[in-house]
């Protein structure tokens, strides 16, 4: 049988996106998504699509996260919460092998699910492709994470409300999502009704999209949907300063706006836990009482940590201020070299999940005013400080 055709955008209806879900269980994926816990909206397994935090958004700022009540059924009207889909893909922690007195040896056989990730953002799917490029690219890829990005079937969703610590649009990863999706939605609710318009990027999106009821979109919807999106863009919470970052780290190396960024960080790490991009992994070997039984598992691992850069005789980076700018300086300037992007998406976690709500676009635009640059942005934006 010939490959599904990538056709012309279409609309769903509601009932359209349960269905939607349906399909994508009966075909053997494990659906993930946004859902609604612990005061949070948080990504888990949806056994349908009753699970969708419809009618729920959150209020975000730095240090700050609140789910509240919309008045509307939206179930794509939120923004990020402290999960990223990296966790799906390159697990917190997991085991790479065991071992017993005996002599016998057993390497970790991870499971590799193949999931449908259902509602990713812009910046989600950019940091998706930039793990892609960290993890499973070059001479030793990880072959968990290889497999699992190989089954996975993404559902992107054009974001038409950002909130108040989002920054995606200054970063080039959004609102609208970019290349790497099977299906894009963009949600609608206007005096038609409650609707997305859905647009398949690959064949498979094409086929599972055909076991789904739409019809065709008229021009004014398709034109309607895409003005939204645009508009978003000048909505964002915040921006990143428009310099040549790489450029401003080098010569802010050795800058006294590190002490004072200090002075308020509490080196806790929250903001690589929460960052979709973060990658560095700690081994750690653990045994029974006995000793006749050993593993290693592989765990996630932070450069605020003061062993991270432990070597003999000790840590490299011992202060604060020194720990932070490793963070800083990697993310938005040696990523570059590295891997030919910024390690930064423009998500926001980090604003929104720092316990002193530290804001990693005003450091940079501080950083540019420190060293004369031209600086537009000045960290905090004009759009809505929620969703």
């Amino acid at each position: 049988m010939a490959a599904p055709e990538i056709a012309q955008p279409v609309v769903l209806t509601r009932p359209g996106l349960d269905r939607l879900v349906d399909v994508l269980i009966a075909d053997g994926y494990l659906v993930v998504g946004p859902t609604v816990r612990d005061n949070a909206i948080v990504l888990a397994e949806l056994d349908s699509a009753d699970a969708l935090p419809a009618g729920w958004g959150v209020d975000t700022g730095p240090g700050y996260y609140r789910l509240r009540e919309r008045p509307d059924a939206a179930v794509f009207a939120h923004s990020a919460g402290a999960g990223s889909w990296k966790q799906f893909l390159h697990p917190p922690r997991r085991q790479l092998w065991s071992a017993d007195a005996g002599g016998g040896f057993q390497p970790a056989e991870p499971a590799s699910p193949r999931y449908a990730f259902l509602g990713v953002r812009g910046c989600d799917l950019a940091s998706i492709g930039i793990l892609g490029r960290v993890l499973g690219e070059g001479a030793h890829p990880d072959g968990a994470f290889a497999r699992t990005r190989q089954a996975l079937f993404v559902v992107a969703v054009n974001c038409t409300e950002p909130g108040g610590v989002c920054f995606c649009a200054s970063m080039g990863t959004g609102p609208a999502a970019g290349p790497g999706y099977d299906l894009a939605l963009t949600e609608r609710l206007d005096d038609s009704g409650h609707w997305f318009l859905a647009e398949a990027g690959t064949t498979e999106g094409a086929r599972i999209l055909a076991e789904v009821p739409h019809r065709s979109a008229s021009v004014a919807e398709k034109e309607g949907a895409r003005a939204e999106v645009s508009a978003a863009a000048q909505r964002m919470g915040r921006e990143m300063p428009a310099v040549d970052l790489p450029a401003l780290i080098r010569e802010s190396v050795a800058s006294a706006h590190w002490e004072d960024v200090a002075s308020r960080c509490l080196t806790c790490a929250n903001c690589t836990m929460v960052c979709p991009t973060c990658f560095c992994t700690t081994t750690e070997d653990v045994s029974d009482l006995t000793g006749d039984h050993t593993e290693r598992w592989q765990r996630w691992a932070s450069c605020f940590e003061l062993d991270f850069s432990y070597v003999h005789g000790g840590s490299v980076r011992q202060s604060g201020a020194s720990r932070y700018r490793q963070w800083f300086s990697h993310k938005l300037g040696t990523w570059h070299e590295q891997f030919g992007s910024s390690g930064c998406v423009g998500c926001g976690r980090c604003i929104a999940w720092c316990p002193v709500g530290i804001d990693i676009t005003a450091e940079a635009a501080r950083l540019a005013d420190l060293a004369g640059l031209a600086n537009p942005a000045a960290g905090a934006g004009t759009g809505d400080q929620d969703e």
